[in-house]
């Protein structure tokens, strides 16, 4: 009969910590040299930041997944706003106006941002729809600190992030609020108001909510946050 000592019972338990220790520093190093090279070519990010777009493309995953903020809403009639979406205008983060009766003729992708969320790294798909729509589509930027405070920044270091970490040449706008709330945005507050843009009433679920607003001045489309710039929900609305 065998009898195993309880001393051998206790280096054996050593033994098994000891590995699955040693898995975990292999992971943990393994995942911080990732962040690094996803990283190489970052300037000025916080750690946090780093670690965000290097997870990226797992969290896009699990979302599609799981089917979070992963909502497309449109308008197929199509129906015309009751207030006139080119009678708005956007103040940009360089202190000029955009007025939109001065783009007539072009789709709008208007899009709420933040330089410290999950979606952060859609600002790299954004530039890359700009840029192959160029002269049919404009994008605009809205930063907003409304979600759990992920964008503190000035307009000054929002616009120097976007540039040096993600060739944002696209326009952005001045920081505002873009949820239901005193001072919401006035572009805002007409792409998430029925009775101003003709049928929708939703308002951003995250940053990086997405509006179309058609050659017209029509909002066709919302996308949720999830929903990424170049996919094919957002590549035919755009066609």
């Amino acid at each position: 009969m065998y009898f195993v000592s309880v001393g051998n019972i206790k280096n054996m338990k050593r033994k098994k910590l000891k590995k699955f220790l040693f898995v975990i520093v292999v992971l943990i190093t393994s995942f911080l040299i990732y962040v690094e090279v996803v990283n190489r070519n970052s300037k000025d990010m916080t750690y946090r930041q780093k670690v965000l777009k290097a997870v990226y493309p797992a969290f896009m995953w699990y979302n599609k997944v799981t089917g979070k903020k992963s909502k497309v809403m449109s308008n197929n009639k199509p129906v015309s706003p009751p207030l006139s979406f080119y009678d708005l205008s956007a103040e940009l983060n360089d202190g000029s106006r955009l007025k939109f009766d001065s783009v007539k003729g072009k789709k709008i992708l208007i899009v709420n941002t933040a330089s410290n969320c999950g979606y952060t790294n859609q600002y790299e798909d954004l530039e890359k729809l700009y840029e192959k729509y160029e002269g049919k589509l404009l994008i605009i930027g809205f930063p907003a600190n409304d979600f759990k405070e992920q964008e503190k920044g000035t307009d000054e270091e929002i616009a120097k992030f976007c540039k040096l970490n993600y060739g944002v040449a696209f326009p952005l706008a001045k920081k505002s609020t873009v949820v239901k709330a005193a001072g919401q945005n006035e572009v805002f507050k007409w792409l998430t108001d029925a009775g101003r843009n003709g049928w929708n009433n939703q308002q951003p679920t995250w940053n990086f909510s997405k509006y179309l607003v058609d050659e017209n001045g029509r909002l066709i489309n919302y996308f949720d946050p999830a929903v990424s710039p170049m996919s094919d929900e957002v590549i035919k609305a755009i066609e």
